[in-house]
């Protein structure tokens, strides 16, 4: 019966068209996790590049790590958007927070997971430190770093719904709209959204990385294969 009710609120014409459509709060849901994410990626990867690369500060990499993974979602949201004075700036400085994590561990992990026998026959040959880190080290790191800004992306999809506490028109407005006036068809209409937009970008995230990540790491990866092969 939900599921019936869910589906009858995602096909009614009402809730595609205006500004509080459908269409619209996907827009902005997904202007808000770009956003997020390639803030994030720009603070989260030249870092992790530089602890994997040189490995300073990895014990401090780690704990900070974990600790902004134990933040709470909904506070740390709120919060800076009332130090931020409301609007959205707060919401996406949150939102960045929280994707810095997951890109953070992936790249580094992706660094350190390089065969250090690789890493010393480049030294071997003369490369000096960055020609290792960028003709050795990041290709070679590519699947892990690919992976976090995946994961990354999937939590922020999930985490951007509650910018609806602060008035802000992602998906996660039916969450809260089905909930208040116990209309449980929308409330689950609003998660299969987000949920379908999750699918969407994992999918276009992981094109991505068989575009950019070379043919052998790939098959590396994937030991059945190798095998079969």
């Amino acid at each position: 019966m939900i599921f019936a009710d869910a589906l009858a609120w995602l096909v009614d014409p009402v809730n595609w068209t205006g500004s509080k459509s459908i269409p619209v709060r996907v827009g902005v849901h997904l202007l808000y996790c770009l956003g997020a994410v390639l803030g994030a990626a720009a603070i989260a990867v030249p870092l992790g590049l530089y602890v994997g690369h040189t490995g300073r500060g990895g014990v401090v990499l780690v704990g900070g790590g974990n600790a902004l993974r134990a933040l709470p979602t909904l506070g740390l949201v709120t919060f800076l958007y009332l130090v931020a004075g409301g609007g959205a700036v707060g919401v996406l400085v949150g939102l960045v927070v929280l994707a810095v994590p997951p890109i953070l561990a992936g790249t580094y992990a992706g660094i350190q997971d390089v065969d250090r026998g690789v890493v010393d026959a480049a030294r071997g040959m003369g490369m000096t430190g960055a020609q290792r880190l960028w003709r050795v080290e990041v290709p070679n790191a590519l699947p892990l770093l690919v992976g976090g800004l995946r994961n990354a992306t999937l939590q922020v999809v999930a985490t951007a719904s509650v910018a609806a506490y602060v008035g802000i028109e992602t998906l996660g407005r039916p969450l809260l709209d089905g909930l208040r006036v116990l209309d449980y068809g929308q409330f689950v209409g609003g998660a299969v959204l987000i949920a379908l937009l999750a699918v969407v970008l994992d999918v276009l995230l992981a094109g991505l990385g068989r575009l950019v990540v070379p043919a052998g790491l790939r098959l590396r990866t994937q030991p059945g294969r190798r095998r079969s092969r």
